[in-house]
């Protein structure tokens, strides 16, 4: 079944345009409504097709607000090639600053392909997936920690599917630049239900990243993420007189796999002893939490379980069991 999910916007046509990707959805309020998913297309003709999107999850800022930004530069540039923009893919999660909808609690992040009926966060990833992927060559979904983690400054690809793919994705880091770069199978959580996992199984150059993170934003994260799209349209020829800083070179890491990152094991307040980015040692104090129960009982220890870098760390204080309190990566042979 097609999407139902409906634009004004002429892709094959040149210019700028700028609508929304239209998600029917009925309330109490309004029957035959729709929920407006702000969309932008630039098209200078013959060229490679470039897919951005940020606030696949609502409170994760530093992405949307990048997009704006090269939105309105694309605005004034020669553009070769397409672009199509979607700043706030889930808006209904934008709206709320909320990491999921609040329409039907969907993470869209855990929804890809999606599906053209039901809650409006699955016939978004369907509209992704069976509109646009199609007509794209690159997607990069821009993610950060969000409001309950601080995250290292990572771009992250599953593995291409051919020798051909794979080698574009390994070019589409390389470009993109973030200062360590992981190549995932997904076993971290979302598999082949995210965005970017999605886009290669479509045979796509896809990446996408975590910029740091808090309920704020990250000013860091947030110029990344400029800059890093910049160099990849100036690189594809899309929009070559765009300027781009020189990328420095990024270090491949991997992932520690999360059986072995560090959980809240109660109901407590989570005292960090180490900061993202920081070099760790196996047995290296990592936290400590106050339990919550009894505040004469000396707070629980964690300790790291493994040497490595830790690559994000959560964010608010107050926690309960389950919750991630830190992950961690290590550096591969270069």
């Amino acid at each position: 079944m097609r999407s139902q999910v409906w634009t004004t916007i002429d892709f094959d046509a040149i210019g700028v345009q700028s609508d929304f990707a239209r998600v029917p959805y009925s309330s109490n309020t309004s029957a035959y409504g729709w929920i407006p998913v702000p969309m932008i297309c630039f098209n200078g003709g013959d060229g490679p097709t470039a897919l951005l999107t940020a606030g696949t999850h609502g409170d994760e800022y530093e992405g949307q607000i990048a997009l704006r930004r090269i939105a309105r530069t694309l605005s004034q540039s020669e553009v070769k090639g397409r672009v199509i923009i979607l700043p706030a893919l889930n808006q209904p999660a934008v709206v709320a600053g909320r990491r999921n909808s609040p329409l039907d609690a969907g993470n869209l992040n855990r929804q890809f392909p999606g599906t053209p009926q039901g809650g409006p966060t699955g016939m978004i990833a369907h509209y992704i997936a069976t509109e646009l992927f199609p007509i794209v060559d690159i997607s990069i979904d821009l993610h950060s920690g969000g409001s309950s983690l601080d995250y290292l400054h990572v771009a992250l690809a599953h593995r291409g599917r051919t020798d051909a793919q794979e080698q574009k994705i390994h070019d589409l880091l390389n470009i993109f630049g973030a200062g360590h770069s992981i190549r995932t199978d997904g076993s971290g959580g979302g598999g082949a239900t995210t965005l970017y996992a999605a886009a290669v199984e479509h045979g796509l150059a896809a990446i996408t990243t975590e910029l740091g993170g808090g309920p704020g934003l990250s000013a860091a994260g947030t110029d990344l993420a400029e800059h890093g799209v910049r160099r990849v349209l100036k690189h594809y020829g899309i929009a070559p007189g765009l300027d781009a800083p020189e990328a420095a070179l990024t270090k491949m890491v991997d992932s520690i796999p999360p059986s072995r990152s560090l959980y809240a094991p109660c109901h407590g307040l989570f005292e960090p002893l180490a900061k993202v980015g920081d070099r760790v040692k196996a047995g290296q104090p990592a936290c400590l939490v106050h339990r919550l129960d009894d505040p004469l009982a000396e707070p629980i220890e964690l300790t790291f379980m493994a040497d490595g870098i830790v690559k994000y760390r959560r964010f608010p204080t107050l926690t309960a069991p389950g919750d991630a309190l830190y992950g961690q990566v290590y550096e591969l042979d270069q």
